[in-house]
């Protein structure tokens, strides 16, 4: 006579074998995680270019990767293309403690929105430096600067003289006439930017395919 068998008995390899590679992938998928994250948070991370503040240098649409690590281990020079935080933000959201972590890891992997807007500008001049913008010309330490990276629409405008504050940096859009910058104060522009603001310094365009290249 022939034997039956139970279905769930016969599916039994297949189950074991289902959930062996469950517990095999959880790890793995965790530490994809872990390390999406920690590249985030401490070398590299992307960005988004939502306004044309920095034309023609960087378009609305663009898609930059800037590193983190380059300002943690050197300091942020004059020209260099910046990514800092509001310094100027609102109050933080109370989500509490669960919620607040949960926040930071979406931010992590890049599937939540930042606590405060980021900016994303060029640095005219650093701390303990005297700037001056003469019918559109800066100066800083009494010089000229060269600006070839300026958009076609002149700023002919006067600003300063003034000192830049210990501890901060002044920042300008590549697009003088559409950037509210250190110029002017919050909330019309951004004024003087903390240098422990600073993000990381933008370094290439990543997207879209026809302007990928590195930042001047």
């Amino acid at each position: 006579m022939t034997g039956t068998r139970d279905p769930a008995e016969a599916a039994g390899p297949a189950n074991q074998g289902f959930l062996s590679a469950v517990r095999e992938l959880v790890p793995l998928i965790a530490a994809a995680l872990v390390l999406a994250v920690v590249i985030k948070s401490f070398l590299i991370q992307a960005f988004f270019i939502p306004s044309a503040s920095m034309e023609p240098t960087l378009q609305p649409g663009d898609r930059i990767l800037v590193c983190r690590i380059c300002t943690a281990v050197s300091r942020v020079g004059q020209g260099d293309v910046v990514v800092f935080t509001d310094p100027a933000p609102g109050p933080d959201a109370d989500r509490g403690v669960a919620g607040a972590f949960l926040h930071w890891l979406g931010e992590g992997l890049g599937v939540a929105r930042p606590e405060h807007d980021d900016f994303i500008k060029r640095v005219a001049a650093l701390s303990g430096d005297t700037w001056e913008i003469d019918r559109g010309r800066l100066f800083v330490n009494g010089r000229r600067v060269d600006e070839p990276y300026l958009a076609i629409e002149e700023d002919t405008r006067s600003f300063g003289p003034e000192v830049v504050p210990d501890g901060m940096l002044f920042v300008l859009g590549d697009n003088r006439t559409h950037s509210g910058d250190s110029r002017w104060p919050p909330p019309a522009g951004l004024g003087y930017v903390p240098e422990d603001d600073v993000i990381g310094e933008a370094f290439v365009i990543a997207w879209p395919p026809g302007r990928i290249g590195g930042l001047a």
